[in-house]
């Protein structure tokens, strides 16, 4: 315990100094103009690494994958869907593309109800198909994905250009209202996530040695998905989505810190998430001078780790 307290430290030491850097590196311009707004943009990477670090290990628990992400539930293709949906019908300069607080419950609601009528559509009768779940989530994933191509394919040149730039994750835009929403949301999420912690310790061990330990196993994993999806459409809706991050910061702070408490394993990847979306964010500004986007070299870094997990895990087996 005393060793993994110690890897926190210098995680939260590293993410402090990645913040420090990208707060106050090279400002130019007036301080006071360019300081508040690199807040901003910290602030939405802090709680989007958050939101995801913390849907991504608890999602993990109850699938007992650590290949699997909430992304696979067809909740990222959901939220093309809507934007796709509003561009295609309605256009650019419709009051659901204009009024930020319109767009931003349109993404989270429609993400949300989604994930309420899967679960609540496979989850009954006292069953857990989670495996079946995953699978049509995953074929659902597929056939959103294709849905939105073909509207992609129809819709006027100009308005797909704009659309694009809400399809691709971007720290650039984030409106302030919009985070302090986010901010509201992910508080009232931890206070219930923070209660269940030591419950989602005792699922880890499996659902016939959780529900002898007296958890009702079906109601809690019920309740945790919800809670990934709120976190995962809160996120996508305030940022875009970044397809394999959560991937990546769960299974880093499982190898970092090789414990089976939640308490630690989600404050060490929501560490590394903030270390990689602001250390990533730096870069991307400072070093590549915005050639390229954040969301872009995290999906090709998770990636080739996904391929690497996908290899190992087989090794394992055989």
């Amino acid at each position: 315990m005393r060793k993994n307290s110690t890897k926190l430290i210098f995680l939260a030491v590293l993410a402090f100094i990645c913040i420090l850097l990208y707060a106050f590196y090279d400002i130019k311009g007036g301080f006071d103009y360019a300081f508040p707004r690199r807040m901003i943009r910290v602030s939405a990477m802090v709680v989007t690494g958050i939101a995801i670090a913390y849907s991504t290990v608890v999602f993990q628990t109850i699938t007992h994958n650590r290949i699997l992400t909430p992304s696979v539930m067809g909740l990222d293709s959901m939220y093309e869907v809507v934007q796709t949906c509003i561009y295609f019908f309605a256009g650019s300069m419709s009051v659901w593309v204009l009024n930020k607080y319109l767009n931003f419950g349109a993404a989270i609601i429609a993400m949300v109800l989604f994930a309420l009528i899967l679960y609540r559509f496979l989850f009954r009768a006292d069953k857990h198909p989670i495996y079946l779940l995953l699978l049509i989530g995953m074929i659902l994933g597929a056939l959103l994905g294709n849905f939105v191509t073909f509207l992609q394919v129809l819709i006027d040149p100009v308005e797909y250009l704009s659309l694009q730039n809400r399809l691709f994750a971007t720290f650039s835009n984030v409106k302030a209202d919009l985070l302090y929403i986010s901010v509201g949301i992910l508080f009232i999420a931890f206070i219930y996530g923070y209660r269940i912690m030591g419950k989602l310790d005792v699922m880890s061990l499996g659902r016939e040695n959780a529900m002898n330990l007296g958890i009702n196993y079906d109601r809690m994993v019920m309740n945790v998905l919800i809670l990934s999806s709120v976190l995962i459409a809160t996120s996508t809706a305030l940022v875009g989505p970044i397809t394999f991050f959560g991937l990546i910061v769960a299974n880093l702070s499982y190898q970092y810190l090789v414990t089976y408490k939640h308490s630690v394993l989600i404050l060490g990847a929501s560490l590394i998430a903030i270390i990689a979306l602001v250390g990533g964010q730096f870069l991307v500004e400072h070093v590549f001078e915005l050639r390229t986007t954040l969301s872009v070299i995290i999906n090709f870094i998770g990636g080739i780790y996904f391929i690497y997990l996908l290899l190992k895990e087989s090794r394992a087996a055989g």
